[in-house]
């Protein structure tokens, strides 16, 4: 590991009748980054204060092994399916966050 984890958050957004086809793309794409190096999981979850809108989670062991990703060749293919759902209405679609702290702590 080169540094502290990093979680990635991707904001979406689906009407009603967009939510499975949300759903699948999530499914989707979670299998194609099945034992990509660094990523140490992902979730989707959906708002409860704003309909229609969802947060794409993933947790990486390091900005180093992201960066790593994201710059590769298979990130922007592979994340297609998503790509029309993204959420601009808050600005970026995306933002990064260290961990800088977490309970329970973790043991090396």
């Amino acid at each position: 590991m080169t540094g502290p984890r990093v979680r990635v958050l991707v904001y979406a957004a689906a009407p009603d009748d967009s939510k499975d086809a949300l759903t699948d793309a999530y499914h989707h794409i979670s299998q194609e980054l099945s034992g990509t190096p660094g990523l140490l999981g992902n979730e989707l979850l959906s708002s409860l204060t704003e309909p229609g809108g969802f947060l794409v989670m993933s947790e990486w062991d390091s900005l180093d092994s992201f960066r790593a990703w994201e710059e590769g060749t298979r990130h922007r293919q592979t994340t297609a399916p998503l790509r029309s759902f993204q959420d601009r209405s808050r600005g970026p679609s995306f933002a990064l966050y260290t961990v800088n702290a977490a309970y329970p702590e973790e043991r090396s």
